[in-house]
């Protein structure tokens, strides 16, 4: 079905690469104008950048806004840019870094904090400055990216998920603060997604335990940033407007065999 999201103005930070990427061309595909919020503008994988991608592929209209979302200005500016478009409608919270992968013992406190400064902070702001917008605008849709692992913990990455479950959980405080304001919250759990965070930053994809960990999957592979960008695409559209408070798994059934 085309068109869920016509009429409709997005912010995606992280939006250059991998999921967010993925995000922005899905929303473009279904008629949204999008806002592409992230530190580079070239994406990891190759091509070029999202923003010429919507442009040059679909009917929608896009832009670039440099944006670090440990910097409040930097936000301010992403979800100012989407006026251009008529306002914000949808704010897809997608930056994350893995950051420090060690023992408790090893991690180093300022890489700890840094982790948490983009991954939590960064999503606590996103949302701060989106829904004072959405609040104007009657109403919006915040879609967080959290992680199984900010549903599961694993060893060596306690900072990681220590940042991703606070992510469920703020959604779910954001989702009963500004429901009556028409703001609908829902955080994502996506598995393992085949981008350069699972391939280089964190390496799984092509890796001997990333195959025996892709065995244990029911759907029997890892997942592409297109299965995300789906789910995102629904909690962002209307199709969606009595989901709220809600945290979607797609892993194709890891977690849920744990």
């Amino acid at each position: 079905m085309a068109g869920l999201l016509e009429g409709k103005a997005a912010v995606v930070t992280g939006g250059t690469s991998g999921i967010g990427r993925a995000v922005c061309r899905t929303f473009a595909d279904h008629g949204a104008d999008v806002v592409v919020a992230d530190v580079r503008e070239e994406p990891r994988e190759g091509g070029g950048p999202t923003r010429e991608l919507i442009e040059e592929e679909t009917d929608a209209h896009a832009t670039f806004v440099e944006c670090d979302v440990t910097d409040l200005d930097d936000l301010e500016a992403a979800v100012s840019a989407a006026d251009e478009f008529g306002g914000i409608d949808v704010m897809v919270n997608n930056a994350g870094i893995v950051g420090p992968q060690a023992t408790i013992g090893e991690i180093d406190y300022d890489d700890y904090r840094s982790l948490m400064r983009v991954n939590v902070d960064g999503v606590f702001l996103g949302s701060k400055v989106a829904a004072a917008r959405m609040v104007d605008e009657n109403g919006g849709s915040i879609v967080n990216t959290s992680s199984v692992a900010g549903i599961v913990g694993a060893a060596n990455l306690t900072p990681y998920c220590t940042a991703k479950g606070g992510v469920r959980l703020l959604t779910y405080s954001l989702a009963a603060e500004l429901g009556p304001e028409g703001i609908r919250v829902n955080t994502i759990h996506p598995g393992v997604i085949e981008t350069a965070m699972t391939v280089e930053d964190s390496p799984m994809v092509g890796t001997e335990e990333g195959e025996a960990m892709k065995a244990t999957i029911p759907l029997g592979r890892f997942g592409q940033p297109e299965d995300v960008a789906g789910v995102v695409t629904f909690l962002a559209s209307d199709l969606a407007s009595y989901v709220t408070a809600e945290s979607i798994v797609v892993d194709g059934g890891m977690v849920g065999t744990l």
